[in-house]
């Protein structure tokens, strides 16, 4: 057997037996049916598991079917609507967990695994690559994410939730969305974000974190810019949008500028700054570090509070 297909295949023997079909069951004319299907990931022992908010947002109960075929029921332990991810609770015996990577190791044109169960067809297998890195995009709330992983390891309905994995087996991404009319186009929250959210789920229900109000693409920064701006960085962010009435827009940051540091911290990924920007910035003075025409510069900024649409 080649290579490529040897390693697809030990990656995922290491994370099958952690891989869940979700069912999200609502009420209808008296009735408890199931409405829509997902994907979701364990996580724990114990039986936390990850998935996305928008798979069981509003469901009257919530049935889990495990890689062995049995079906238990799912607590909500917590969900963010602005990231879309969510974390259940199932009890049974001892589950052997997912293994989660560091996607801040992550590389453009690496090869990446997705496992879910899109239409319904269970365990279904897609490989493609890391397209980018850091992107910000919409999610079905209609709420802006940052910190996603672009591929083209093929998704559809059904993959929500689902783990994105690496050659190695371990989990890098929370398998979020397409977008719709395009090929290769496909979405991942990053793991390192999903743990932060994950950790706020599990201790308080609900997240809080601040916001600046501009998105983003991870970039490389060639050595002649980091030569002439001076700065350590072999990676950033570049600024795509700035929200309107955003703090970004009132501290005077623009779109085009590059962002690589915050508080003197250096920061060469989404996943680094969004672990920084926690409820304790909120209303505080900031400050960021960010590269124009070819210049550094420091922009004092005030994030407020993040909020779902």
């Amino acid at each position: 057997m080649d290579n490529y297909s040897q390693t697809i295949i030990n990656a995922v023997d290491a994370v099958k037996s952690a891989v869940v079909k979700i069912d999200r069951i609502i009420n209808k004319n008296d009735k408890n049916i199931s409405q829509g299907s997902g994907s979701g990931f364990i996580i724990s022992s114990d039986g936390f598991l990850f998935t996305n908010s928008h798979v069981v947002n509003k469901a009257k109960a919530i049935k889990v079917a495990l890689h062995d075929g049995t079906i238990c029921n799912a607590e909500l332990v917590g969900e963010d609507t602005v990231t879309d991810l969510a974390i259940l609770k199932i009890s049974a015996n001892e589950f052997t967990p997912s293994v989660l990577g560091d996607s801040d190791k992550l590389k453009v044109g690496q090869l990446v695994i997705a496992i879910g169960n899109p239409l319904g067809f269970q365990h279904t297998v897609t490989s493609g690559i890391v397209s980018a890195l850091g992107r910000t995009m919409q999610s079905f709330s209609g709420n802006t994410v940052d910190c996603m992983i672009q591929t083209d390891a093929a998704l559809n309905p059904g993959n929500s939730g689902g783990p994105l994995i690496n050659a190695e087996g371990e989990v890098v991404g929370v398998n979020t969305a397409i977008i719709n009319g395009t090929q290769g186009l496909c979405f991942a929250v990053s793991i390192n974000t999903a743990k932060e959210v994950a950790s706020e789920l599990m201790r308080y229900g609900k997240v809080k974190r601040a916001f600046l109000g501009f998105q983003m693409q991870q970039i490389e920064l060639v050595p002649k810019l980091r030569s002439i701006a001076e700065v350590a960085n072999h990676s950033a962010l570049f600024i795509t949008k700035v929200d309107a009435n955003s703090p970004a827009e009132k501290a005077g940051i623009l779109s085009g500028d590059i962002l690589y540091s915050f508080n003197d911290q250096v920061i060469e990924t989404a996943d680094q700054l969004f672990k920084l920007l926690n409820s304790d910035k909120i209303g505080m003075f900031q400050y960021v570090g960010i590269i124009r025409n070819n210049q550094k510069k420091e922009v004092r900024i005030t994030p407020s509070e993040r909020l779902a649409a």
